[in-house]
């Protein structure tokens, strides 16, 4: 049998293990570890501080750049969008900061500012969707059917388009008759809010993308919502053009989801740039080609094709489409 002399030697050994460890820890390997440590540290820090440097470096590199384009952008746009009529739609979540800049870009090109729509987070809800669908039903003139499997915004879209824009020149600046109470009545159900004339019709339309991607189980169902706004605008209007930042472009934005569809893709421009005043101005590029009937994709996010549209001068006048669908 194993007595107690066997068990106080044992634990006698034990100790004597932990004490040489901690010895030889703290007199051979602590000093190495230590300065291996140090080493990595002062190396981080030092790498830390050049990044530091270099993103301060680039970011005023980047402000005095937009400062430059912004002081010269009425030269940069002026006569692009001579005699056409432009109108501001704004999803809901839009940075109201771009508001003014984009109403002094579209008259520095030359276009008349008709004012501002403000859809409301209640038009995206899903629980009111059934009521989007039944005001369009509503409020579509007599004889007037939508297309088999039209969701209902795509319904409301048709019936904004039909109300603040319209591809026929000589209909410009005018309010439709046939769309009489539509705004009113989108405005009275708390669906949007509305600035300036935009019942006197434009003919090209800017949609402003949230400034943030929509986020939880219904987010897909509400960007699509706003990718048949855009849809529905291009159709009725000379140009459409939808237009966020880089965000809106990746995944879960609106630029990204309206990339990922066919039809729209093809019919209407996008542009995530629009917080830079460079931009901006590729917005303005992007209407004017619009009124050749060709459309891009714009800006530096990952489905972006190109930063701008080949610019044609004023006297290129570009001959619009008769329609756009």
């Amino acid at each position: 049998m194993i007595d107690f002399r066997y068990h106080l030697v044992s634990i006698v050994a034990i100790f004597l293990a932990l004490t040489v460890g901690i010895v030889l820890g703290s007199t051979v390997l602590e000093p190495t570890f230590f300065k291996s440590a140090e080493e990595m540290t002062a190396s981080l820090r030092q790498a830390n501080e050049k990044y530091l440097t270099q993103i301060s470096e680039l970011r005023t590199r980047e402000e005095g750049g937009d400062s430059l384009v912004t002081s010269h952008l009425p030269d940069l746009v002026r006569g692009q969008l001579a005699g056409e009529r432009v109108v501001l739609v704004e999803a809901p979540g839009a940075s109201a900061a771009l508001r003014d800049p984009v109403e002094k870009l579209v008259t520095s090109a030359g276009a008349a500012y008709t004012g501002r729509i403000s859809l409301t987070e209640k038009f995206i809800d899903g629980e009111q969707a059934s009521v989007v669908d039944g005001l369009a039903a509503n409020l579509a003139p007599a004889g007037v059917t939508f297309p088999d499997g039209a969701s209902p915004y795509d319904k409301a879209a048709t019936m904004l388009a039909g109300a603040i824009v319209t591809n026929d020149r000589a209909q410009a600046g005018r309010a439709n008759p046939a769309a009489a109470g539509v705004l009113e009545a989108f405005q009275a159900g708390d669906f949007l809010t509305l600035n300036g004339n935009p019942e006197q019709r434009a003919t090209m339309a800017i949609v402003l993308a949230p400034a943030q991607p929509y986020e939880g189980e219904d987010a897909d169902r509400q960007t699509n919502a706003l990718v048949s706004v855009a849809a529905g605008l291009d159709s009725g209007a000379l140009g459409t053009v939808l237009a966020g930042t880089v965000t809106a472009s990746a995944n879960g934005g609106v630029i990204g989801a309206l990339h990922d569809t066919g039809g729209v893709a093809s019919a209407v421009s996008t542009v995530d740039t629009v917080d830079f005043a460079a931009g901006r101005i590729v917005v303005v590029y992007a209407l004017r080609e619009q009124l050749a009937g060709r459309s891009g994709a714009y800006g530096v996010g990952s489905g972006a094709t190109a930063f701008e549209p080949t610019v044609t001068t004023p006297s290129q006048t570009p001959t619009p489409a008769a329609s756009r669908g």
